[in-house]
């Protein structure tokens, strides 16, 4: 295992302490989040009874080959807590998230928690959101009009940059599991997330972006030293 890898199983198993027998937690998509899914299932396997909704058919998957019992937002639209790794961690604890391609979904669970933890390795921890191109999902329709629409709006909350249609390892278009698009936004630096992320969302075409503002309530950075905690003033 990477010593990247063993700082995100590190994170991970730090936000598993937070999790009790009976809670019903939203499982995130990505690297990371695919280290908690792991060591969730064998507390499952030793007897720890809990409900988790997935964020992707990946981790949907994954948690069921582990023996995760599962259910839907429709089932618990109330979770205890939501477990998900980020691109980049902000001041505040904001976070651009998306680079796994989920973030629709990853979205609505993450607001349908009563807690987001973030799970993370200490590189993810910035000063200024932006090096991480932002994930902004679109539908299929229009793409070249709704290019536009967003070079607009990111230039009136002061953001330049070039939109990139993502692709899959295949070459192909990549497809998100809502049947959507992204377009990956290289802005370099966002000075204002919030005013930039209010821009997006008023986009046609936009259904949604990778700004994740006032979400996360915590967030385990795993580096060298041992994990920190930090949590949202």
């Amino acid at each position: 295992m990477s010593d990247a890898d063993l700082l995100k199983r590190e994170a991970a198993a730090r936000a598993l302490d937070l999790v009790r027998s009976g809670m019903k937690l939203g499982l995130g998509t990505g690297s990371t989040a695919r280290h908690l899914v792991e060591l969730l299932g064998a507390r499952v396997s030793e007897g720890l009874e809990v409900v988790g909704v997935p964020t992707s058919e990946a981790t949907r998957q994954q948690a069921e080959a582990l023996g995760i019992p599962l259910g839907t937002l429709d089932e618990y639209p109330l979770l205890d807590l939501c477990i998900d790794g980020a691109d980049e961690v902000g001041p505040d604890l904001t976070l651009i998230k998306g680079g796994g391609g989920a973030l629709l979904r990853e979205k609505i669970v993450a607001s349908a928690a009563q807690q987001m933890i973030v799970i993370a390795d200490e590189s993810k921890k910035v000063d200024v959101l932006g090096k991480f191109p932002l994930p902004i999902e679109v539908v299929d329709f229009g793409v070249a009009a709704i290019r536009r629409g967003i070079d607009k709006a990111a230039r009136a909350a002061g953001c330049h940059g070039l939109l990139t249609l993502r692709r899959g390892a295949d070459g192909h278009v990549f497809v998100t599991d809502q049947g959507h698009l992204i377009l990956d936004a290289a802005y370099g630096a966002i000075a204002k997330p919030a005013e930039l992320a209010a821009r997006l969302a008023e986009v046609p075409g936009v259904v949604e972006h990778g700004l994740f503002i006032g979400l996360a309530s915590r967030v385990m950075l795993a580096g060298s030293g041992g994990v920190t905690e930090l949590e949202r003033r």
